[in-house]
């Protein structure tokens, strides 16, 4: 496997984000030149931790003020890079206009981003964060597939603006991008597809949806049961390596479905709750489908009887191995991710 050297910067978009942060951290420490582009770079307190990996690390960060909504806002980013890191969209379950709110800002800045890289002569290989979200829109899904298990080949084409918005909007956007990418020959484009994202945050006070739902698996949000929604997971570290060695390794080429283990909530709940016993209120058992089912829209506004029906009690398979071979990944224990992350918000005051 031959691995691709640059001197030139290394743009990360939303860099101050959850999976970016680490990206941005093994890039410093690596000796990198990070060109990092967030909404306000004024805003210390979102920079200060990047600043603080900066402080200790070989490499450079500068910061760029970037929109991802605004075209050739990432022009003087992305000026004499290599390699583009395009990570920034929104990840978030508690929405008023799924287009305004998701897909306009997946689909349009991921346009953004590449026909800024096809407008920028020395981009030669552009990594854009997707998600497993766009192969599979419900685990109910992997059912119909050839041998029960999600690979790369899956594309979602369950989801809609009214069922499953988020994983819509990273479909519509990763197509997007493949139409941008084969347009040209310039530069070429690798595609990282985590499942849920897991693991402490070089942000500890992050926003991601996963800082949700760990946090509400031993908050006491939980506390009367769970339902068995099946789920794949992955540590946010080992996720930032897939994305460094997508961009550095020559070989690396198309979509790689980035993913530890496969499992479901109540599982996650009882390896929170071996370690942490009962200090936090961890859920106690598993909740029946037919009931989750029954009160699920008095609940939570986009918890659908049509998502319990096609996620609750349907097994999840992703094939990682793709990953294994070409970008040489080794994936963290889920219980190291679990507890780790957990004990990040116990410092932090979050649970």
């Amino acid at each position: 496997m031959t691995t691709m050297k640059t001197t030139s910067p290394i743009l990360v978009t939303g860099a101050t984000g959850y999976v970016a942060g680490w990206i941005v951290k093994g890039l410093l420490e690596s000796g990198a030149t990070v060109h990092a582009a967030v909404r306000d770079p004024k805003n210390k307190e979102k920079v200060k931790y990047l600043d603080s990996i900066a402080e200790k690390a070989p490499g450079d960060i500068h910061y760029f003020e970037s929109d991802l909504l605004r075209e050739g806002s990432y022009r003087d980013a992305m000026a004499g890079c290599e390699l583009v890191f395009h990570t920034a969209s929104p990840f978030t379950t508690n929405i008023e206009d799924p287009q305004r709110e998701l897909v306009d800002p997946a689909v349009n800045g991921t346009r953004n981003v590449l026909e800024q890289a096809n407008r920028t002569e020395s981009v030669r290989r552009l990594v854009l964060t997707s998600s497993v979200a766009a192969i599979y829109g419900d685990t109910a899904d992997v059912e119909k597939t050839r041998d029960g298990r999600l690979t790369e080949e899956h594309w979602n084409e369950t989801s809609s603006l009214e069922h499953q918005p988020y994983s819509f909007s990273k479909t519509l956007a990763e197509r997007e991008a493949w139409s941008i990418a084969k347009a040209q020959s310039r530069w070429d484009l690798v595609v990282i597809n985590p499942s849920l994202v897991i693991g402490p945050g070089v942000n500890p006070m992050g926003t991601s949806e996963s800082f949700n739902l760990i946090r509400q698996l031993g908050n006491g949000t939980m506390k009367t049961g769970v339902p068995n929604f099946c789920i794949s997971v992955v540590d946010v570290r080992d996720v930032a390596q897939a994305h460094i060695q997508a961009a550095f390794r020559r070989e690396a080429k198309g979509r790689y479905i980035i993913s530890a283990v496969d499992t479901n909530f109540p599982e996650m709940g009882r390896v929170l709750s071996q370690h942490f016993g009962n200090a936090y209120s961890f859920p106690p058992f598993t909740l029946p489908k037919w009931l989750v089912w029954l009160v699920a829209p008095m609940v939570k506004r986009s918890l659908t009887r049509r998502m319990v029906s096609r996620n609750v009690d349907h097994p999840i398979r992703c094939d990682n191995g793709k990953s294994i071979q070409e970008l040489g990944l080794s994936y963290r224990p889920m219980k190291d991710s679990l507890v780790d992350f957990f004990q990040q918000m116990i410092d932090h005051g979050l649970v």
